[in-house]
């Protein structure tokens, strides 16, 4: 039996990672996070927060999986700048995993296409893992800096994934776009206005990608037992590129609404009033009664529509190292804002 330490396992992440671990028989999984998680079996979770040094209360772990992560106030595009405590989290966690966990393996880091300053404006594409660091402060560099020095000569390893927009759900997690679409559509249409994009002119004809949740989950197995993943970093995405302008309308029929014509706006500033119109829809179609504050964020939303450069990741390091699987990143939008609307997450 392998044992893995999942911190942050109840996010947009983790949540996922423990899901495909403790689905396999020869995993158990303790998961790490300051909200209680349910038991199952083989399934455990502890409630911690690792902004403080702490001590474990549990066995020797042979796998961590480092998925937590603090926003700081304001623009999503600013989160990387937030150092201290994600780094201090980092360092609280696996330094106390290790301290009790002799037969440990291997640290699976999640960082993210911000490495290549895909948040500040245009870089260079197809990013590379061995691509420069962009100028300026970024908790990633400060994160991988500690794990690499933290481990030499250890017997255990290292592998740093960096995924780009995860597309899954956690409530109260900033870091996924597939509620910033299904909430905005759900708004939208009870207000009786098109579902139209809404990013500044300019943003929709770039290119860009993003990573299945799940997809992320089965990289992040591969990524701590293939022996090829020991200290190497890989890019972790969907494995195909699109342009939301051509997307969009498809959303949209998701929802049986028209994209209309683009219609700029500033997410954070519109919705700021309209928790009463998300507790009418609740209320209305009998939906899963999470608060609007909890389901959605829209500072991402803002961030990820107003993107107007590249974003694109180069994933063939990962597939010539053994992580060959690919989606459809079109039939995943519509397939998990379809499941959205079976959940009744939104009507």
């Amino acid at each position: 039996m392998k044992t893995a330490v999942v911190v942050g396992a109840l996010g947009v992440m983790g949540r996922y990672i423990v899901d495909k671990l403790a689905s396999l028989p020869d995993w158990r999984v303790i998961g790490l996070s300051r909200r209680k998680g349910e038991d199952r079996p083989n399934l455990r979770y502890v409630t911690v927060d690792v902004l403080q040094p702490w001590a474990p209360d549990f066995g020797a772990a042979t796998h961590v999986f480092y998925a937590a992560f603090q926003a700081s106030a304001g623009k999503a595009a600013d989160y990387a700048s937030n150092i201290a405590p994600n780094r201090d989290m980092l360092i609280n966690s696996v330094s106390a995993i290790e301290r009790v966990s002799p037969n440990l393996e291997r640290v699976v880091l999640i960082t993210g296409t911000k490495y290549y300053g895909s948040h500040l404006g245009p870089f260079k594409t197809p990013a590379r893992e061995t691509d420069p660091r962009h100028a300026g402060a970024n908790y990633y560099f400060d994160q991988i800096d500690w794990l690499t020095d933290f481990q030499k000569g250890k017997r255990w390893t290292w592998s740093d994934l960096r995924p780009q927009t995860l597309c899954g759900f956690a409530p109260g997690m900033a870091m996924s776009i597939l509620p910033v679409i299904a909430v905005y559509a759900a708004i939208m249409k009870e207000l009786g206005r098109p579902m139209a994009w809404p990013g500044k002119p300019g943003t929709g004809s770039n290119i860009y990608q993003v990573t299945d949740s799940g997809h992320f989950a089965n990289a992040a197995l591969w990524a701590a037992t293939d022996a090829r993943c020991a200290n190497q970093a890989y890019n972790i995405t969907n494995g195909d590129y699109f342009r939301w302008q051509n997307l969009w309308p498809r959303l949209a029929a998701v929802f049986g609404m028209e994209a209309g014509e683009p219609s700029p706006m500033n997410l954070t500033e519109f919705m700021a009033d309209k928790a009463p119109v998300w507790d009418t829809l609740v209320k209305k179609y009998g939906l899963t009664p999470y608060r609007f504050d909890e389901v959605v964020a829209w500072p991402f939303g803002d961030y990820v529509f107003n993107t107007s450069w590249d974003v694109m990741s180069n994933v063939t390091k990962c597939r010539q190292h053994g992580f060959h699987e690919v989606v459809d990143s079109e039939e995943m939008f519509v397939r998990l804002l379809t499941q959205f609307r079976e959940q009744r997450i939104v009507p």
